[in-house]
């Protein structure tokens, strides 16, 4: 669905990912289910509220993921 939002775990470590990464990953997801580049200001409020939800829900994701065989990091 959202081809060309950045992948943020490995290879990409979820530590190396930023809250910026997240939330430009976010703000794409939204984009594309709500068919709006930019939202009517009517619906600023709502748009800009799924934003924040689905990066803090990346976050948590990230953080509570385990992949095995991922090379151990000092």
């Amino acid at each position: 669905m959202c081809r060309s939002i950045k992948t943020l775990r490995p290879p990409a470590l979820p530590e190396e990912a930023t809250e910026e990464d997240m939330r430009a990953a976010a703000l794409q997801y939204v984009r594309k289910v709500s068919g709006f580049r930019a939202p009517a200001a009517h619906n600023r409020e709502v748009f800009d509220q799924a934003v924040d939800e689905i990066t803090a829900s990346t976050m948590k994701l990230l953080d509570g993921l385990v992949v095995r065989g991922a090379a151990a990091r000092d």
